[in-house]
């Protein structure tokens, strides 16, 4: 008889809702920018006060995640509230498709709060699929990952073809019907998401097995026996960090917490600096919004493959830990800034380059982010402590808010040469891929495992 682990139905579930999230999410960010510079549809603002603006929002959507975790982990719960913030989106993205600019502050502020609600509790709810010390979590927030790309890469290709049609605010209530259908997901399969581990509100959680025939989480019970070498090594992962004092995994994850706030500054430039290069300094005829589509399409086209290869090198036991990942990731982060310094010095700072540049550079920081951010999540969910995991998870994007409070340095886009800001972002990278090597030795020890 034999044992296989598989994933839950309920990953599949998070991958939807969060897809569609995604979708309403990315379909606004596509655009923000551009919207605000508008002299039709928008304000007419300069590049430097948009791009002031996003820092600022992006900012506060990925700070209130700590407030929205800690609330879930205190008195609502992870799946009430996601749904609360699946509300506030909606509301948020409506507001958009009102040409007024009372309604864009009262849309970035139902936007933060619906992002500190949703976004820390439905990624602590993937890891609340699975037991202490699954050997599938990895894979599967590389999954879920792929979700919000999938939603991410059909966003700004959506976005551009509303937006050159009808206009930016028909778009933006575009955003606002995605995030209804997660919404609507959440509600009907809501089943499959309940059972979590370390949510007060919700029933413990059991491993999906596939005991001879097909079983899933909904409807198998604990299976004590047989146990094969994947177990065994999982319950061992869980006892060595269980041993961890909590103190000293909080501790580890802060450090973390702060390696990757400079991957987060240089790789958030893709709604700002990024945009602008592809809306100006690209030889393509479609505006800079359908740049925003290269990322993650290359996320959807490499998961998988990626997954693949982690895997393998798994069964020879010569996976990467998860902080090694995350050095390689901002390590590729850097070349990748590197080629855009190389297209900038292609195209004399302001002329206009072969979108190869852009596509080629855009293929590499999507490796990189493969390693940094999903694995990031991954790694806060083994690590934290589960009475604390949402609020730790939160801890993670608060780190990301700092990261796009800095991506305001774009607001010299126009006064350095365009070669330049893109060497100083690469090197920062780099700077700090080297410094997260240095510390994997005193990183493993505090975070056994993993």
């Amino acid at each position: 008889m034999s044992v296989r682990q598989r994933h839950p139905r309920g990953l599949y579930v998070l991958f939807a809702a969060e897809m569609w999230e995604r979708f309403s999410f990315y379909s606004m960010l596509a655009m923000f920018t551009l919207y605000l510079q508008s002299p039709t549809d928008g304000f007419a603002w300069t590049r430097a006060q948009a791009t002031g603006l996003y820092a600022n929002y992006m900012m506060f959507v990925y700070a209130s995640p700590i407030i929205g975790g800690l609330l879930a982990d205190w008195k609502l719960g992870r799946r009430r509230s996601v749904m609360l913030g699946a509300v506030f989106f909606m509301a948020g993205h409506l507001l958009l498709s009102i040409q007024s600019l009372a309604a864009v502050y009262g849309a970035l502020c139902c936007l933060v709060i619906g992002n500190g609600f949703f976004k820390p509790n439905v990624s602590a709810m993937v890891g609340g699929l699975y037991p202490e010390g699954s050997p599938l979590k990895d894979r599967a927030y590389n999954i879920f990952y792929m979700g919000i790309n999938v939603g991410a890469f059909l966003a700004p290709v959506c976005a551009e073809l509303v937006k050159s049609r009808w206009g930016f605010h028909p778009a933006f209530a575009m955003a606002a019907g995605g995030m209804a259908i997660s919404l609507v997901i959440l509600a009907v399969f809501k089943k499959d998401i309940e059972r979590q581990v370390g949510d007060r509100t919700a029933a413990p959680v059991v491993e999906a097995r596939e005991v001879g025939d097909p079983a899933t989480a909904a409807d198998v019970g604990p299976t004590p026996e047989p146990r094969n070498e994947s177990d065994k090594s999982s319950d061992a992962k869980a006892a060595a960090m269980a041993k961890v004092p909590d103190a000293h995994r909080i501790g580890a994850l802060v450090v973390i917490y702060l390696l990757v706030i400079v991957f987060w500054m240089v790789f958030h430039q893709n709604g700002s600096t990024l945009t602008y290069f592809a809306d100006n300094n690209t030889a393509w005829r479609v505006s800079g919004v359908i740049s925003n589509a290269i990322n993650p399409f290359f996320v959807v086209t490499l998961t998988f493959p990626l997954v693949w290869v982690w895997k393998r090198l798994a069964d020879r036991k010569l996976e990467p830990s998860t902080p090694a990942k995350m050095a390689i990731g901002m390590f590729l982060t850097a070349v990748a800034f590197y080629i855009m310094y190389f297209a900038g010095i292609s195209g004399g700072d302001t002329g206009r380059v072969s979108p190869v540049w852009l596509i080629s550079a855009y293929g590499v920081i999507t490796l990189g982010e493969l390693m940094l951010s999903p694995m990031g999540l991954s790694l806060v969910s083994k690590v934290a402590p589960t009475r604390m995991r949402s609020l730790m998870m939160g801890g993670w994007f608060l780190a990301t808010a700092i990261g796009n409070k800095l991506t305001a340095i774009g607001v010299y886009w126009d006064e350095w040469r365009h070669s330049s800001f893109f060497a100083l972002l690469a090197t920062m990278a780099l700077f700090m891929a080297i410094v997260l090597a240095l510390l994997l030795r005193p990183l493993k020890k505090a975070m056994p495992g993993v």
